[in-house]
Parts: structure tokens; C-alpha cells; sequence
């Protein structure tokens, strides 16, 4: 199997070299690029279409933020995993709106940041502990419906795909959990994303999460 390709964003030379020299070790990874700023990241990631790129928040040059919202609109398939300092409510939030896959800080430990990379390459949605926290006290804080009552347009069955989208299962986890096609997966998906008004898999996560589900 190819190994991942990593597009590493950060302005710290020391931060780059460390996370270049882990990923270039690893069978599973290779670093394709180096960026220190958001808009030559923007530039780099158009052009060598990475499999997850690596992002800070604070940078000369364009800002990490304003690369993801960029991104988000001239690539809405990049996968995007922040990893940075800042655990503030308003970084945290203001990242996975503008269309970040994941957030860990740069504290964790080397194998959480290879597993984070590997989990955003495969489409899921990962977080630091307490970043998983954070997230977790603000939508209970903020739940205001039952299960049921938060979605109520969605049948059954959606909602039971929904869930398991939540708990980070494939399309084919779900089809095998479900005794169902992976056509029918991918229908009910597209359904759920539709009436949820959500982008991708990663946002529906996060909504059903926040309603209690999965």
C-alpha cells in the first residue's frame, strides 16, 4: 500500500523538521511538501493534492484559518487535521466550521498524531482528549431535544445509519452492521447529508453527536 502523502503547514522550522523526520520514518506516511504560511499552503495543496495536510492556526502569511476556508471552497475534499497550540473555544470552533477534519495539539504524543493522520486520511473525525472534551460540554450544554426530536425528517433507518456514522463506522462497517447493501449506504448517506444540510460525514458526526447520538 502507497503510504500517505503529508503536506506539513507550520512557520517553526524545529516543529517541521521533528514532524518531517516521524512521518519520513514511518512505512505509513511521506511527507510530499513543506508550507510556512496559509497561502503558500493554499498554493501547495492545489498543486500536489496531499492526502491530509497538517495545519497550524497563527502564521505569517496567511493564516491557518483562512487556508482552511479557502480550501474549503477551491478543494472541498481536502482533509484537513489542525494541529496547533491553541485550544481556545473560538480556534477550535472556528476550524472545524470552516471545514477541518480534525484537531490535536502539538503536545500529543508522536503515535496520537500518526493515528490522527491515518484517522483523517480515512474520512473520520479526530480530536486531542481534551479537545474531545471541549466539544463534548459544549453540544451537552447546548442539547436542547431528545434523539428523536433533533431529527425528526429522518426515518429509522437513516437514523440508525446516522449513529453509526457518529461512532466513525465506514460505509461498509455500516452495509455489514446492517445487513444491507453498500449502495443502500451511500443512499441513505446522501439523505441524511441532505436533510441535516450538512457537507460531509464529518459534519453529520459532529450534529448527531451533538444530539446525543453515536
Amino acid at each position: 500500500m502507497a503510504p500517505l502523502n503529508v503536506l506539513i503547514v507550520d512557520d517553526h522550522p524545529l516543529f517541521r523538521k521533528g514532524m518531517r523526520t516521524l512521518l519520513n520514518a514511518m512505512p505509513e506516511t511521506a511527507v510530499c511538501g513543506e508550507a510556512t504560511g496559509g497561502g503558500q499552503a493554499v498554493e501547495m495543496a492545489l498543486a500536489l493534492r496531499p492526502d491530509v495536510i497538517l495545519m497550524d492556526l497563527q502564521m505569517p502569511g496567511g493564516g491557518g484559518l483562512a487556508a482552511i476556508e479557502r480550501l474549503a471552497r477551491e478543494w472541498p475534499e481536502a482533509r484537513i487535521l489542525v494541529v496547533t497550540l491553541f485550544q481556545d473555544d473560538e480556534s477550535v470552533f472556528t476550524a472545524l466550521k470552516a471545514g477541518a477534519r480534525g484537531y490535536v495539539l502539538k503536545d500529543a504524543e508522536e503515535e496520537d498524531i500518526v493515528r490522527a493522520i491515518q484517522a483523517v486520511a480515512q474520512g473520520e473525525a479526530i480530536f486531542s482528549p481534551s479537545i474531545a472534551a471541549r466539544l463534548i460540554d459544549y453540544f451537552a450544554a447546548n442539547r436542547t431535544s431528545s434523539h428523536a426530536e433533533a431529527f425528526p425528517d429522518l426515518t429509522e433507518r437513516e437514523r440508525e445509519v446516522l449513529t453509526l456514522i457518529a461512532r466513525g463506522r465506514s460505509n461498509a462497517e455500516i452495509a455489514a452492521e446492517l445487513v444491507i447493501s453498500l449502495k443502500t449506504v451511500r443512499n441513505h448517506a446522501s439523505s441524511i447529508f441532505n436533510k441535516l444540510q450538512v457537507a460531509d460525514r464529518t459534519q453529520a458526526a459532529l450534529r448527531a453527536r451533538a444530539a446525543g447520538l453515536g
